[in-house]
C-alpha cells in the first residue's frame, strides 16, 4: 500500500470538491457554513471507523481464546487414548485364558437345543405319520402346525452346528437324513394346498373356509420365510428349502387355473359353425364376467388385504384373454371375424358388458391394451382388404350381369315409370352394411371404410363406362344385334343419378364434419358418375341423330327451298324417340332434352354454313323467313315435349339471329355484325364469311373486309349467352373457295 500516492489522490479530490464549491463569488460567504459541514463528516467517519477496529480486536481475542481450548482438548484426548491402548494390550491372553468357556458354553448351547427338541427328536417318525393322516383327512392347519414343529427342530439342530467353529459335513448329513421324511410332508402339504387353490371359484361358493384355511398357512409359511432370510443375513444360516415361497405359488397356481379356464372354453372351430367366433367369445365374456363377480363379492373376503386379490385376478384374466386372443388372430380370420373380435377388443371387453359391468367397474388403466396397437391395425388393413376384395368380386359380378342382359336382348324391368336396375340400390346398400358394422368398433376405421367404399365406387363407374362404350360399339356396328339398346341406356342414365342420389345420402350419415380428409375422393365419386350420365344421354341421343342424319344433309339444299318436309321428320321423329325418354327421370329427362336441343341447333347451323346454296338478297329474305319459321316450329316442338326446360336462353334461337344477317342492308352490315359477335365472342371470322356464301348480292372480298374488320375491332369480352360456346363445337375442315361475283 502506497500512503504517498493515497495522501495525494484524497488531496486531489478535496480541491476538486473545494473548487465544485466555490464556483461563484457568493459562495465565498459560505466557508465557515461548509467547513462545519465537513467537520463534522469527519467526526462521524471516525467514529466508524474506530468501531469497526474495536469489533475487529474483539473477535481476534474470542479466536484466540477458543484456539487455546481445542489446543487443551487434544491433549487429553491424545492421553485417554495412550491409556486406552495400553490396557488393550493384555486383551489377547484374556482371549486363550477364556477358550475353555467358551468351549463349556457351546456345549451349553448344544445340550439346551437337544433338551429342547428331544421330543421331536425321538418321535419324528410318528409325528409324520401322524402329520400325512392329518392332510388326507383335510385338517390342514393341525397338520401344519405339527410340521412347523418339526421343521423348527430340524432347522434348530443345523443351526447349532453351523455356529460351530469346527463344522463337520457328516454330522450335517446324518441330521437332515433324519429329518429327510420332513420335507416329504412339506411337499405333501404344499399339494394340497395347490388342489384347493386351483378350484377356488368353485370352492369359495361351498366351502369358503377351506380357502381360508390354505391361506393361513400360506401367511405362516410367508413369515417363516421372512425369519429365515432374516437369520440369512445375520449369521449366514439359511434351513433347508427356504424359502418355499408359497405366496408366489399360490399366485401362480391361480393363474393356471385361469389360462386353462380360458383354453378350455372353446367349443367349436369354423368348420363347425360359421358363428364359431361370436359364440365363444360370448361365451367367455359370460364366464370371464361370472367369475369375476366370485371374485370380487367372495374371494376379495377371504383374501387377506395385501394379496390384492381382485387386481391379480383382473391382471390373470387380461393376460390369459391376450394371448388367447393373438392365438386367434394368428390361426387367420376371415370376413366379418375381424369385426366379431375388433369389437369385442375394443367396446365388448373394456364396457359396460365386461369390465365396466355395475358388478364390476373395473380400471384397466394399470393393466394395458389388451392386443397391442399395432395388432390392431394390422387387423384393421386386414379387414379392409377383405372388404375390397368383397366389393371387387361383387361388383364384378353385377357388371357382368348387366353386360349379360344387354347382350342377351333381355327387356329393361318395366314395373316402374322409369327404368332402372337394383344394382345402384344393392351396391349402396352392401356399403351401409359394411359401415354399420365398422360403426359399432370406432370412428376412425368407419371412416377409413367409407374412404375405401368411395374409391371402389368409383372404380366401379370406371369400368362401367368402359362397359357400356364397348355396348354402344357393339350397337351401331349392327343395330340389329341390341334390340333394347335404347331401353337399357335409359336405364343406365337412371342408374348414375341414382348413384349419386345415395352417395348424398350415404355422405349425410357417415362422414364426420370434423374430417375434412379425403373430401375429394367423395367429388370424384359424384364427378364419375355426373359424367357418365351425361355420355350415356349422349348416347341416346347419337342413335336418334343417326337416323336423322339425311335429313339434316337436306337442309339448305335445292331440294328444302321448297318444302318443310326435312323439319316435319326430324320433329316427328325426335318426338318418336322422346316417347321412350319418359322412361327417364324428370332431370335426367329434362338433361336429355338440353342436349337434344342443343344438338339441333347445331346440325341446322353446320347445314347453314356448309356453302350448299347460294341466293341473291331478295331470295335470301324468303329464306331468312323459312328459317325463321322453321326455328319456331322447333322450339314449339320441344316446349311441348319439355315445358320445364327453360326456353328463354334456347339454342335454337341462336339459328334465328343468325337468320337476320341474310335479309340485313349492306350499309347496315357492320353495325349488325358487331351486335351478332358481341352476343357471341366465339363465333368466327370463317362462320361469318361461310354464312354469308348464301348471299350472292355480297363480293367476297367486300364480306371478307368487313368481317375481319368487325372481328378485329370488336372488345374482347365473356359471353353472357351461355349458348356462346355452341360455335366453338363447329369447326370445318374444308376451306372457302368463293369467287367474285
Amino acid at each position: 500500500m502506497d500512503l504517498k500516492q493515497i495522501d495525494e489522490e484524497a488531496r486531489q479530490a478535496a480541491i476538486k470538491e473545494i473548487k465544485n464549491m466555490f464556483q461563484r463569488p457568493g459562495q465565498l460567504e459560505k466557508v465557515e457554513q461548509y467547513r462545519h459541514r465537513v467537520y463534522r463528516k469527519k467526526v462521524s467517519i471516525e467514529a466508524m471507523l474506530k468501531t469497526c477496529m474495536q469489533n475487529q480486536t474483539d473477535d481476534v481475542k474470542v479466536g484466540v481464546t477458543k484456539l487455546l481450548a481445542a489446543t487443551e482438548d487434544v491433549k487429553e484426548v491424545d492421553e485417554q487414548s495412550k491409556a486406552a491402548i495400553a490396557q488393550l494390550t493384555n486383551v489377547p491372553a484374556i482371549y486363550d485364558a477364556l477358550e475353555a468357556v467358551r468351549d463349556e458354553n457351546a456345549k451349553h448351547s448344544q445340550y439346551m437345543t437337544a433338551m429342547e427338541n428331544l421330543k421331536h427328536i425321538f418321535t419324528v417318525q410318528s409325528s409324520v405319520a401322524k402329520t400325512m393322516q392329518w392332510i388326507e383327512e383335510d385338517k390342514l392347519l393341525h397338520a401344519h402346525q405339527c410340521l412347523s414343529d418339526l421343521e423348527n427342530s430340524r432347522d434348530d439342530l443345523l443351526f447349532e452346528l453351523h455356529k460351530l467353529p469346527k463344522q463337520n459335513a457328516h454330522d450335517k448329513i446324518t441330521l437332515k437324513r433324519y429329518f429327510e421324511k420332513v420335507e416329504t410332508v412339506s411337499a405333501t402339504l404344499e399339494k394340497k394346498i395347490r388342489l384347493i387353490l386351483q378350484r377356488t371359484l368353485n370352492t369359495v361358493r361351498k366351502e369358503p373356509t377351506v380357502i381360508v384355511t390354505a391361506l393361513r398357512i400360506i401367511e405362516r409359511e410367508e413369515k417363516a420365510d421372512a425369519f429365515a432370510l432374516q437369520q440369512q443375513k445375520q449369521s449366514g444360516f439359511i434351513p433347508p428349502g427356504r424359502p418355499k415361497e408359497w405366496r408366489k405359488k399360490a399366485l401362480e397356481v391361480l393363474n393356471e387355473s385361469v389360462v386353462q379356464r380360458i383354453e378350455g372354453s372353446k367349443l367349436e372351430e369354423r368348420a363347425d359353425n360359421k358363428l364359431w367366433l361370436v359364440r365363444d367369445l360370448e361365451l367367455t365374456r359370460q364366464f370371464v364376467l361370472e367369475d369375476l363377480r366370485v371374485v370380487k363379492s367372495l374371494c376379495v373376503p377371504c383374501f387377506p388385504p395385501h394379496f390384492n386379490i381382485l387386481k391379480e385376478y383382473v391382471s390373470m384374466y387380461h393376460n390369459a384373454l391376450s394371448k388367447y386372443l393373438e392365438e386367434l388372430i394368428q390361426m387367420g380370420l376371415e370376413g366379418n371375424e375381424f369385426v366379431t373380435i375388433l369389437s369385442w377388443i375394443m367396446n365388448t371387453y373394456p364396457g359396460r358388458e365386461l369390465m365396466q359391468h355395475p358388478d364390476l367397474q373395473i380400471d384397466l388403466a394399470d393393466v394395458g391394451p389388451l392386443v397391442s396397437v399395432q395388432v390392431l391395425k394390422e387387423m384393421e388393413t386386414a379387414y379392409l382388404r377383405t372388404m375390397e376384395r368383397n366389393y371387387q368380386d361383387w361388383m364384378t359380378k353385377t357388371l357382368e350381369t348387366e353386360k349379360a342382359d344387354w347382350i342377351n336382348g333381355v327387356p329393361a324391368d318395366s314395373a316402374d315409370q322409369y327404368y332402372h336396375t337394383s344394382a345402384p340400390v344393392i351396391i349402396f346398400q352392401m356399403i351401409d352394411q359394411n359401415l354399420q358394422v365398422t360403426n359399432t368398433i370406432h370412428s376412425d376405421l368407419t371412416f377409413n371404410a367409407l374412404i375405401l367404399s368411395i374409391q371402389q365406387v368409383i372404380k366401379y363407374g370406371h369400368n362401367y363406362r368402359g362397359a357400356i362404350i364397348e355396348y354402344k360399339e357393339r350397337h351401331f356396328r349392327d343395330r340389329s344385334q341390341a334390340p333394347f339398346f335404347t331401353q337399357h341406356i335409359i336405364t343406365i342414365v337412371n342408374n348414375c343419378a341414382q348413384m349419386i342420389e345415395l352417395a348424398q345420402q350415404m355422405k349425410q350419415l357417415y362422414w364426420p364434419k370434423s374430417k375434412p380428409q379425403h373430401y375429394e375422393e367423395f367429388s370424384r365419386l359424384l364427378d364419375t358418375y355426373q359424367k357418365l350420365r351425361d355420355e350415356a344421354g349422349l348416347f341416346l341421343l347419337e342413335e336418334a341423330f343417326l337416323d336423322l342424319e339425311v335429313h339434316f344433309n337436306d337442309l339448305f339444299t335445292v331440294k328444302w327451298v321448297g318444302t318443310s318436309v326435312s323439319v316435319d321428320t326430324i320433329c316427328v321423329t325426335l318426338e318418336d324417340y322422346f316417347q321412350d325418354y319418359n322412361h327417364l327421370r324428370s332431370t335426367n329427362f329434362e338433361y336429355v332434352i338440353g342436349e337434344a336441343q342443343r344438338m339441333v341447333a347445331k346440325r341446322y347451323i353446320r347445314a347453314m354454313l356448309s356453302k350448299r346454296l347460294s341466293k341473291p338478297r331478295q331470295e335470301c329474305e324468303i329464306l331468312a323467313k323459312k328459317i325463321v319459321k322453321e326455328t319456331k316450329q322447333i322450339k314449339v316442338f320441344f316446349e311441348k315435349v319439355a315445358p320445364n326446360v327453360s326456353s328463354s336462353d334456347s339454342p335454337i334461337d341462336v339459328i334465328s339471329n343468325l337468320a337476320s344477317l341474310l335479309s340485313c342492308d349492306a350499309e347496315m352490315l357492320v353495325l349488325d355484325l358487331h351486335t351478332l359477335l358481341s352476343s357471341y365472342p366465339s363465333l368466327t371470322e370463317d362462320h361469318v364469311v361461310r354464312l354469308f356464301y348464301l348471299r350472292s348480292d355480297f363480293k367476297a372480298t367486300e364480306v371478307k373486309e368487313k368481317v375481319h374488320d368487325a372481328i378485329v375491332s370488336k372488345k374482347t369480352t365473356v359471353s353472357h349467352d351461355k349458348q356462346d360456346s355452341i360455335f366453338k363445337e363447329i369447326v370445318f375442315s374444308d376451306k372457302i373457295i368463293w369467287s367474285s361475283k
